[in-house]
C-alpha cells in the first residue's frame, strides 16, 4: 500500500532546500512544498486536434479540485499525436508505439519529481491507452480525465463520420469533400464512433481508473468541467487513503473490462491494451479469456462502424453505467470499484432508460460477439476480427491469396483493379516486429470499400486495423510473418477458408509442404533501422501479449 506520509521528509529539511528552491521559483510556497500532496497533471493536450484540444481547459478544473481539496497541482506535457493526420502515411506504424512513449513519458516525469498522486488527461486511440499503462506502472494513486467524444458531424441532414471520409478521398469525390470538411468534426473530443479513442475512453471506467459515469460526456457538455473539478478533489481523497491502480486493478476487473468491450464491440485494437495492462500487473489474461468471454457476451450497443448510432447516443441512454447494468449478472459484482464501493453496490441504483439504444443479453443487438478470436494453423496463436463490422456473407469464406510484403503494395494493387472476387488479400510482415510499429492498414481496408469489394474479398494480416476500419478484415495473425510465423509462408493461390462463428482460420497446404517452405525462409532485414521504431521493433512483445516494450 502506498503511503504519502513517509514522502513528506523528501520536501523538508536541509538536504531538501535545493529542491524547494526550484519550487518556490515556479511560484509554489512554504505551505504548498511541505505540506500539501503534490499532485502532477499529466496533459496530453495537443492543439492539432480536436480530440486533444480542449484538454487545457479541462486540466484547468482539475488544478481547481486539487486546490480546493488541499492538494498542489503541478501540470506538465505529455507527447500526443492523432492517428487521423497520419492516415495514408508511414505515421500510422508510429501509433502503438506511441502508447508506450506516452506510459514511459508519464513514468519518468513522476519518478523524477516524486509526486504524491497523478491525473492524466487523455482522449485518442493510442495517447488514452498509453495513459492506462502509466497509470498501472508509476506505483502512485492515479486517475484518469477522459476528454470524451466530439458530437457527431452532419451535412444536409444525415451523419458524416471519418471512414466515409477517407473513402470519398481514395474515390476522388473532389464535391462531396469540399462541402464536408467544415461539417465533419463540430466540435473539440474524440471522434464519436467507437474506433479506438472512445472504446478505450469507455473501457476506462470498468478498469476502475476513470471516475463512473464521466467517460462518455461529450466533450464541451460544460458537465465536463464541473466533472473535472470533482476529479481533482478525489484525486487528493485518493492519495490520502493510499489507494493504487495496482491495488483495484484485478484478474477479474479486468474480465469484466473484457465483457463491456464485447457488448460495445469496441476496436480490435483494444485487445492489445488489455492484454499489456494484464501483463504489467503480472496477471494471467490471455487471449483465450477473450474468446471464452465472446460466447457469452454479444454486441449490446450498434455503434458505428457496427450500427448508425454515434457515442453521444450512447452517453444520451446511459452511457457506461447502463451497459455495466445490462450486464450485471455476468460480471464480478464483488469486485472494488475506483470509488470504493462494490461494482454490485453501484449498480443497484443505476436504470436504464432507452432499451432502443442499449440492447439486453437476451435481445442483442447483434448474435455475435463485438470481438472474436480466431485460431488455426494460419494463426497457431491468434488472429483478431470485430464481427459486428463484418458483412454477414463474408462470416465464412474460402478464397485464393494473394500474397503482399507490405500494405503499400497491397494498396496499388487494389487500387489498380488487380484484386478480383474470391481473393483473399495477406499483407504481411506489419506485425510488431515487421513493420515495425504494428501498422494500421487503412489505406487498403479503405481501398476495398472505394472499389466496392468488402463483400467480395477478404484481408488477412499481422498488421492491425483502425477502430474505423470495417469489412472482411482479419487481423493480429500471430506469429507474425517477421517471426517465421506461417503467414511468412502463404504462396499465391494458397486456399484460405476462415469460419468467425467457429473461430477457425485455415491455409490449405500441407503440414509437409509448409515444412519444406520453412526450409527455405530467411528473415527479411528490418524496414527501419533506427529511431524509435527500430527500439519497439527490438523490444516489443508479440501481439497476442499486448505488443508492449515490456521485457519482463
Amino acid at each position: 500500500m502506498y503511503k504519502m506520509q513517509g514522502k513528506r521528509a523528501y520536501w523538508q529539511g536541509v538536504g531538501a532546500a535545493n529542491r524547494r528552491i526550484i519550487y518556490k521559483a515556479a511560484g509554489y510556497d512554504d505551505e504548498d512544498i511541505k505540506y500539501k500532496p503534490h499532485i502532477g497533471i499529466a496533459n496530453t493536450y495537443f492543439e492539432g486536434s480536436p480530440g486533444t484540444g480542449h484538454l487545457r481547459r479541462l486540466a484547468e478544473s482539475v488544478k481547481q479540485g486539487i486546490w480546493m481539496n488541499g492538494g498542489m497541482p503541478i501540470e506538465f506535457g505529455v507527447p500526443a499525436t492523432c492517428g487521423n493526420v497520419a492516415t495514408g502515411s508511414d505515421g500510422l506504424r508510429y501509433e502503438l508505439a506511441a502508447r508506450d512513449v506516452v506510459a514511459m513519458a508519464i513514468e519518468n516525469v513522476v519518478q523524477v519529481h516524486k509526486f504524491d498522486g497523478l491525473v492524466i488527461l487523455a482522449s485518442c486511440d493510442n495517447i488514452i491507452a498509453g495513459a492506462y499503462l502509466a497509470a498501472l506502472r508509476v506505483g502512485i494513486p492515479t486517475i484518469v480525465v477522459t476528454g470524451g467524444p466530439m458530437y457527431a458531424g452532419s451535412f444536409n441532414g444525415r451523419k458524416v463520420v471519418q471512414a466515409e471520409i477517407d473513402v470519398a478521398a481514395l474515390k476522388g469525390d473532389e464535391e462531396f469533400l469540399n462541402l464536408v470538411e467544415d461539417h465533419a468534426c463540430p466540435s473539440f473530443g474524440a471522434c464519436p464512433s467507437m474506433g479506438t479513442a472512445n472504446t478505450m475512453q469507455i473501457l476506462g471506467e470498468a478498469l476502475n481508473l476513470v471516475i463512473p459515469g464521466t467517460a462518455t460526456i461529450p466533450a464541451v457538455d460544460n458537465l465536463k468541467l464541473r466533472k473535472c473539478v470533482e476529479a481533482g478533489r478525489f484525486i487528493v481523497h485518493l492519495t490520502q487513503k493510499g489507494i493504487c491502480p495496482e491495488d483495484i486493478v484485478t484478474k477479474n476487473v479486468l474480465l469484466n473490462t473484457i465483457m463491456l468491450y464485447m457488448a460495445i464491440a469496441g476496436s480490435t485494437n483494444a485487445v492489445l491494451h488489455i492484454l499489456a495492462y494484464g501483463r504489467e500487473l503480472g496477471l494471467d489474461i490471455t487471449v483465450d479469456d477473450f474468446d471464452r468471454i465472446a460466447k457469452e457476451i454479444k454486441c449490446l450497443v450498434g455503434v458505428i462502424p457496427s450500427g448508425v448510432l454515434s457515442v453521444i447516443d450512447l452517453y444520451n441512454a446511459g452511457g457506461v453505467p447502463a451497459v455495466m447494468k445490462r450486464l450485471e449478472e455476468k460480471l464480478y459484482t464483488d469486485e472494488k470499484m475506483l470509488t470504493g464501493n462494490t461494482w454490485g453496490e453501484y449498480l443497484q441504483n443505476i436504470h436504464v432508460a432507452d432499451d432502443s439504444v442499449i440492447k439486453t443479453l437476451d435481445k442483442p443487438f447483434s448474435d455475435t460477439a463485438g470481438i472474436r478470436i480466431l485460431k488455426g494453423n494460419l494463426a497457431e496463436k491468434c488472429a483478431v476480427c470485430r464481427p459486428t463490422g463484418v458483412p454477414r456473407s463474408m462470416w465464412h469464406f474460402i478464397g485464393k491469396a494473394k500474397v503482399f510484403d507490405s500494405e503499400e503494395d497491397a494498396y496499388a494493387a487494389i487500387m489498380a483493379d488487380k484484386i478480383a472476387e474470391g481473393d483473399v488479400i495477406v499483407i504481411r510482415y506489419e506485425g510488431c516486429k515487421g513493420s515495425p510499429g504494428m501498422n494500421e492498414l487503412m489505406k487498403a481496408t479503405d481501398g476495398l470499400l472505394a472499389k466496392g469489394l468488402q463483400e467480395k474479398v477478404a484481408l488477412i494480416t499481422d498488421g492491425r486495423f483502425s477502430g474505423f476500419n470495417h469489412g472482411s478484415i482479419i487481423g493480429h495473425v500471430s506469429p507474425e510473418a517477421y517471426d517465421g510465423g506461417v503467414i511468412a509462408l502463404v504462396e499465391d493461390g494458397d486456399i484460405i477458408e476462415y469460419d468467425i462463428p467457429s473461430g477457425v482460420i485455415e491455409l490449405k497446404v500441407s503440414h509437409d509442404e509448409l515444412k519444406r517452405r520453412k526450409s527455405t525462409w530467411k528473415r527479411p532485414e528490418p524496414k527501419v533501422k533506427k529511431g524509435l521504431l527500430a527500439i519497439y521493433g527490438a523490444l516489443c512483445r508479440p501481439s497476442e501479449e499486448g505488443g508492449a516494450m515490456q521485457n519482463w
